[in-house]
């Protein structure tokens, strides 16, 4: 099943009446964003970009690399040298993940549409034995590009800021206290992750907005 908007609002409603923190989320912020992306190369390229890095930061070079090419494939993406792949913004090492994701494409050993047919375990192993893709650039691409419903994104630094405020915790969650938490929320974890990040995106705009008073 890949999330939509229709099966996005339902399930934040199921979880609003099972979750009074995120009823508390739902109420003040209403339903999250999608946040889909068109499953791919591209898609797959941004996640890596995403990793460690601010959201702004990676759109910009997302957005410097699509520039540089007509249209963005394996096979543009490794007629870019390396002088360019930094002046967009790639370190060496995202540059490298990059360039070896595109080469596997190339020689016909990975095909990234396969794994909309495999279920969330095997789709999430087969993207792991990818050179820089780890735990985290594979949840995000079946949450986001794949849609899977339950899929729980796991080393989100903001994702765990969020459940601190939002589950009135005494710490900052571990990866492990929160993926505890989250069995609560099965089958719709990946629902529950927008909704926590809605709360933390939210926020952060509102405090944007804050006058300073001197």
């Amino acid at each position: 099943m890949r999330l939509d908007r229709q099966r996005l609002g339902t399930a934040v409603e199921e979880l609003a009446r099972r979750d009074a923190h995120l009823a508390s989320v739902r109420q003040r912020f209403g339903v999250p964003p999608l946040w889909a992306r068109r499953p791919g190369f591209s898609a797959l390229v941004k996640i890596i970009l995403e990793q460690q890095v601010s959201l702004a930061s990676a759109r910009a070079a997302f957005e410097r690399l699509r520039g540089e090419v007509d249209r963005l494939t394996p096979r543009t993406f490794l007629e870019l040298d390396a002088a360019t792949l930094r002046r967009v913004g790639f370190s060496r090492q995202k540059a490298g993940y990059c360039q070896s994701l595109a080469a596997e494409i190339v020689a016909g050993r990975l095909r990234l549409v396969e794994l909309a047919r495999m279920d969330d375990e095997s789709a999430h192993r087969r993207l792991t034995r990818l050179r820089g893709v780890g735990r985290w650039t594979a949840d995000i691409y079946l949450l986001m590009a794949l849609g899977r419903p339950d899929v729980w994104p796991r080393g989100d630094l903001a994702l765990a800021k969020a459940a601190q405020r939002v589950k009135r915790l005494q710490h900052l969650p571990t990866d492990e206290e929160l993926g505890e938490i989250a069995l609560a929320w099965r089958p719709w974890r990946a629902v529950a992750a927008r909704m926590l990040w809605h709360d933390y995106l939210s926020r952060a705009r509102l405090r944007s907005r804050v006058p300073v008073v001197e």
